[in-house]
């Protein structure tokens, strides 16, 4: 039986917001809120986890193991070889990846991706058109395996082109229901302002035992668009061009 896991990537390095991972968010880091809605997933075998084997990123496993979740410390800046790694140290055939600085992560969908996986076999999954820093990709671990053989490249934080730009993988596409095709709102944490957002829509919408769903976000954004004038003028980073050995 093929066994699964979500993986969350997660560093306390950062240029642009340092330490953002542990960030207060209604007195809880935000990487506590996002395993907390990870878990919501009923498909996952496992949550894993991932950071570096770099010592300012050992609070971080301490972190998973107070959640009681795994975690794994890897390589440092090519991150498909620390998720390939965490994979075959549990036996996980299929992962659906998220990284720390998306605490509105979808667990429905990542039950979508799981869903797909078993019904076609693909090697790469993706979401079209939900916001910003609320979907995840699914990968398989031999395609995983595959893509570190083949790439130049040691830094590999943004790493969804190897896939999709690849002829030799199987992919598939799930797309955002309409009522949550809002591809153009910025729901990740990458700068102050970043923050600033996802805090307002946490303080607007946590209650103490609730974890709120995707569309309550949206429906919060529709009737409240100004709150989308917080992180405007946010940039998001864009991937490296990416190289393939011969």
């Amino acid at each position: 039986m093929m066994k699964t896991a979500i993986t969350i990537t997660a560093r306390m390095k950062s240029t642009r917001l340092p330490l953002k991972v542990l960030r207060l968010i209604n007195n809880n880091p935000l990487l506590e809120h996002l395993i907390n809605r990870l878990k919501k997933s009923e498909l996952a075998d496992m949550i894993i986890l991932c950071t570096s084997t770099n010592p300012g990123d050992e609070i971080l496993t301490d972190y998973a193991q107070k959640l009681s979740i795994n975690s794994f410390r890897g390589d440092e800046d090519d991150v498909l070889k620390r998720l390939y790694d965490a994979a075959v140290a549990n036996s996980i055939d299929f992962i659906v990846s998220t990284t720390a600085d998306n605490p509105l992560t979808d667990p429905n969908y990542i039950d979508k991706i799981f869903r797909r996986f078993k019904d076609t076999n693909a090697d790469y999954i993706t979401i079209q058109n939900l916001p910003l820093g609320t979907f995840s990709y699914g990968v398989k671990i031999t395609a995983l395996k595959h893509v570190i053989k083949h790439k130049k490249e040691t830094d590999t934080e943004i790493w969804g082109s190897y896939f999709a730009n690849s002829p030799t993988f199987k992919k598939e596409i799930i797309m955002a229901e309409t009522t949550l095709n809002h591809p153009e709102y910025r729901l990740t944490v990458d700068t102050p302002e970043d923050f600033a957002l996802i805090k307002e829509i946490y303080k607007q919408l946590q209650s103490k035992e609730e974890i709120f769903s995707l569309n309550d976000v949206i429906t919060l954004l529709s009737n409240n668009p100004n709150l989308l004038n917080i992180n405007k003028n946010s940039v998001q980073k864009r991937g490296p061009e990416i190289h393939f050995l011969d």
